[in-house]
């Protein structure tokens, strides 16, 4: 195990506790959300049974389980956290003066590839607002947890999806360029009990997450 995936590991065990405190003898369903996906699923090795179902969004796959890079809309940005993580650091901070003196342009920065609902996201101002709040968060309050979770992600882990043992859906935008398509193929052929896959018409990585969402909550309040 590498470092950074041992930090991965240092959360996720504690967080896994953290929800067996809190939720007791309660069947769990879990969500997460593009590179979220990765701790989601490292969260539920600590879980057991307890986990009913896990729904990954826009879900970003291990690099290493196929040649995705080429077609994700921040390949720049993996292949230097991968290749050069000190410059990768660099990188970082300078995105985090951009979430604090200039959110717009950071905006502008990460959606200029904008694909499908994505692209009609990038002009809504509410939307905007809330996602520069999250890449302020991230990158202002949070830069180091930032840059050691993308350190994790980029390092070889496609051998975990094997020891997931909970129920998993899937939810992908058909045009998703940040998580591409192939990716949820790949996570339902190599996860040993992924039985869904809603590829969604039109959709891309955040349009994925606002349609799939109440769907989700709808399914999880049935008995």
């Amino acid at each position: 195990m590498s470092p950074t995936q041992g930090h991965v590991d240092r959360y996720a065990f504690p967080l896994a506790a953290e929800i067996q405190q809190f939720t007791k003898d309660d069947k769990l369903v879990l969500v997460g959300f593009s590179i979220g996906a990765f701790v989601a699923l490292r969260t539920c090795r600590y879980l057991g049974g307890r986990v009913g179902k896990l729904h990954l969004i826009s879900a970003a796959a291990p690099l290493d389980g196929g040649g995705f890079l080429a077609s994700m809309a921040g390949q720049a940005v993996f292949r230097l956290a991968r290749a050069a993580p000190r410059l990768f650091l660099l990188l970082s901070g300078w995105q985090g003066l951009l979430a604090r003196f200039a959110p717009h342009a950071l905006f502008k920065l990460l959606f200029a590839s904008a694909r499908g609902s994505d692209a009609g996201l990038a002009g809504d101002v509410e939307f905007q607002t809330t996602l520069g709040a999250i890449l302020r968060t991230c990158f202002v309050g949070n830069l180091r947890g930032y840059v050691q979770d993308i350190d994790a992600y980029v390092q070889p882990w496609n051998r975990v999806l094997t020891e997931i043992q909970v129920p998993v859906l899937l939810w992908h935008g058909a045009e998703d360029n940040w998580s591409p398509p192939a990716m949820a193929s790949h996570l339902h052929s190599a996860l040993p009990h992924c039985y869904s896959v809603q590829m969604m018409e039109g959709q891309s990585h955040y349009g994925c997450l606002l349609k799939a969402a109440p769907l989700i909550c709808a399914i999880s309040a049935e008995p």
